[in-house]
């Protein structure tokens, strides 16, 4: 089979609820101490990548991780029972759903060795989130271990990197060898840049990429301030167009010269902020969408109902479609769920460009896998959290047989 781009998504954990835990992530901390629906927010996810089949792209999944993380808890000299509470909310967050922070992957047309390159990312920024990597890592490892990829571990935490968030790769085609931007942070006033200068370079060597075929591009301070936490939340690429806010991009010029002089056919969709303001674009997620080529051709950006209660959003796209632009399509899904935490469509996916048939099967899913999915969140995963619950044995319990139903469901045992 070719070789296509296949979106990983996600499954939210049963353990799904509103800490607030991420700064600089304003839906986060909107969303703080609200009772949350994990079994809502799964089906929720379920059916987004139900709609990914039905455009005819390919379609994966990761698996929730161990929560709570008595593990890491355990290196902090405590248990879930007796931790204070914010450290118990930290070692019970759901926020491995969000799979475009998994890792940083270069495909095969791009590498010098030929094999698809996967470094999980270190999170390193943020205490919930940096004890993700062995989880992750561990599901890499199954899913890719194949010969046609090579899997390699976080980059050292001196240097914060957070996955494919802060990465994006045009191309002519898919299967075609392509430019990856890799999009770093330096200030954000007074919420942190999470994504590394070092961290990037470190990873393009790693992934044997040739340096003409490589950009690091700054990410606008205004942008970062505003709660652009991640580049994914104000730029994205498919192929051979970059979708961008006008202010997403210290140096937006250089950014758009430079790919012009790399990418045969290059496009570059700009959403003025006279148009749009960085405001509205961030609390719609108008950028941080799926921007796709199903095999119609026509270049298809998925984004959440959020973008079309958002008037300038919602004027801005409707103008793009009517202008004969290069996005020809917009597909809405629901993911409310994921939105009141800080994550759009685009935040619950990973793209890694390979031949199917490489990939470990078990991490594939069509609509009839998705059905079992269904069955077993709609069966296992609590119907609300309140966070106050969250050091409750009951709630424990569940949250636990539930990620263990659905590894025994979908043969994973290996993960528990």
């Amino acid at each position: 089979m070719a070789v296509v781009e296949i979106n990983f998504d996600g499954i939210i954990g049963p353990s799904h609820n509103y800490a607030g835990l991420s700064l600089g992530n304003l839906a986060s901390k909107r969303s703080a101490g609200a009772v949350s629906q994990p079994r809502a927010a799964a089906l929720q996810g379920i059916e987004k990548m139900r709609a990914n089949l039905a455009l005819g792209l390919s379609q994966g999944i990761f698996v929730p991780h161990t929560r709570p993380d008595r593990a890491w808890l355990a290196e902090l000299g405590t248990d879930i029972e007796q931790a204070d509470a914010v450290l118990a909310a930290n070692a019970m967050s759901a926020s491995a759903m969000w799979a475009a922070n998994a890792a940083t992957v270069s495909p095969a047309p791009d590498t010098a060795d030929g094999k698809c390159h996967l470094t999980v990312a270190n999170l390193r920024t943020m205490p919930h989130r940096s004890h993700e990597w062995p989880g992750t890592l561990a599901q890499l490892k199954v899913a890719f271990g194949a010969d046609a990829f090579a899997v390699h571990a976080p980059i050292p935490p001196a240097f914060g990197d957070e996955g494919a968030a802060n990465h994006m790769r045009l191309s002519t085609a898919h299967d075609e060898r392509g430019v990856e931007v890799f999009v770093y942070g330096l200030s954000g006033g007074g919420f942190p840049a999470r994504q590394h200068l070092e961290a990037s370079k470190g990873i393009a060597r790693l992934h044997r990429l040739h340096p003409d075929r490589v950009i690091f591009v700054e990410q606008s301070e205004e942008a970062i301030a505003a709660g652009a936490f991640h580049n994914d939340v104000v730029a994205v690429a498919n192929e051979r167009v970059l979708f961008a806010h006008e202010l997403a991009f210290a140096d937006k010029q250089s950014v758009v010269a430079a790919l012009e002089a790399r990418v045969s056919g290059f496009e570059y969709v700009e959403v003025p902020a006279a148009e749009v303001p960085l405001d509205d674009a961030i609390r719609s997620y108008l950028f941080n969408a799926q921007l796709v080529t199903p095999p119609d051709g026509l270049p298809t950006l998925i984004v959440p109902s959020e973008a079309r209660e958002t008037s300038s959003v919602w004027s801005w796209i409707e103008r793009h479609l009517a202008g004969n632009g290069p996005i020809r399509r917009v597909e809405v899904v629901n993911v409310r769920q994921s939105m009141a935490n800080g994550g759009g469509p685009a935040c619950l996916r990973l793209r890694v460009v390979a031949d199917p048939a490489t990939v470990d099967q078990r991490f594939l899913v069509d609509d009839d896998k998705l059905d079992r999915l269904t069955e077993v969140i709609g069966r296992w995963w609590p119907e609300q959290i309140h966070h106050e619950e969250l050091q409750k044995a009951a709630l424990i319990g569940e949250i636990e047989l539930a990620r263990l139903t659905l590894l025994e469901a979908l043969e994973l045992t290996e993960l528990a």
